[in-house]
């Protein structure tokens, strides 16, 4: 795709300097754009590499476009604005209407004309493909379940029996939406009972599910994901679970059953979140951090100890609380102490 610099400018939500009749054709790095390419600079770290960047124009802020003499796409957020331009430049190809000759379908299923099955796909019983959805080569789409329209499944997903998904979702390789949740009972004698799982996973529209992400089916209810929410590679969200819009989560976090969390969450890398609480919006838990009890937003949480001892551990988040009336106590007992060093009462 070809844009001139006015269009992008358009596009991002930013303003020209320099000439707008300028064509770009691609997106770079600052160190290897060419000509024809545009770049941008994500923090002034970077500032130094921006007179000597190649690039045909430049994304930045006000601040670092001072005294530069280059054509530039001036904005508050060079990220926001170099996705959107990104997006534009390097749309993805568009779905070729068809089903491959290797692929297995049920008669009872209902492809819409303009969507796409590839090979060695399966789509069983009653499930429906929207418009201009995309069945990847080797996925598997359950009985009764629904992809919406524009949405890409790609290879070797698994979308079991009576699934939702929404509108403009991107689900990774290796991905499994509605996989049995791990329900089970003990047994008197010790032996576990397995509890049958009969909800189902319903994501939103404009939803993102990484690769080899799974999404347990709820045991009764239904396991929610609502509009927009992006998640990141080997993800576990258990079964009932309810996820907010726009909430972001990345790699290898654990969610266990029947967590609420809200919406414009952040969740990093490796963090863990208990069953059974509730997150509040505009929640943050920093990477490898785990959520135990129920928070309210706005807020960043955080925790790094260390496991140890279960019982002891008990003991010492019980001391932890009272961390802060023990440090007063401590300043007033050293004040004490140099009264009473000095001669004075304490």
């Amino acid at each position: 795709m070809v844009y001139t610099l006015s269009e992008l400018a358009r596009l991002a939500g930013a303003k020209l300097r320099g000439r707008g009749d300028r064509e770009i054709e691609g997106v770079a790095p600052l160190a290897r754009a060419g000509a024809r390419e545009i770049a941008y600079c994500a923090s002034s770290r970077y500032r130094s590499q921006l007179p000597d960047s190649g690039a045909g124009a430049l994304i930045v802020t006000a601040e670092d476009g001072e005294g530069l003499d280059r054509d530039l796409l001036i904005c508050t957020d060079p990220r926001v604005a170099f996705a959107r331009v990104a997006a534009a430049l390097c749309p993805e190809p568009p779905v070729v209407a068809g089903r491959h000759e290797t692929a297995v379908i049920d008669e009872g299923a209902q492809i819409d004309a303009s969507a796409y099955v590839g090979a060695h796909a399966v789509v069983e019983a009653g499930a429906q493909i929207g418009r201009g959805a995309s069945i990847g080569a080797g996925a598997f789409v359950g009985a009764g379940a629904r992809i919406g329209a524009h949405t890409r499944i790609e290879p070797r997903v698994v979308v079991m029996h009576d699934c939702i998904i929404g509108e403009h979702c991107v689900i990774s390789p290796g991905a499994v939406i509605g996989g049995e949740g791990f329900g089970y009972v003990r047994e008197a004698d010790g032996r576990w009972l397995k509890v049958p799982q009969l909800g189902r996973v319903v994501i939103g529209d404009y939803v993102d599910v990484g690769a080899n992400t799974a999404i347990d089916r709820g045991a009764l209810g239904d396991t929610t994901i609502a509009n927009g929410v992006k998640l990141d590679n080997l993800i576990q969200i258990a079964h009932n679970v309810k996820v907010g819009e726009n909430t972001a989560m990345a790699g290898c976090v654990g969610v266990a059953g029947s967590a609420v969390i809200g919406s414009r969450c952040l969740i990093a890398g490796g963090a863990g979140i208990m069953g059974h609480i509730t997150v509040g919006d505009d929640v943050e838990v920093t990477a490898m951090s785990f959520l135990k009890g129920s928070v309210e937003g706005p807020g960043r949480f955080s925790s790094s100890l260390p496991a140890t001892n279960a019982d002891v551990w008990a003991k010492n988040v019980g001391r932890f609380r009272h961390i802060d009336e023990l440090a007063r106590r401590l300043r007033r007992a050293e004040r004490a102490i140099k009264q009473l060093l000095s001669g004075g009462k304490p």
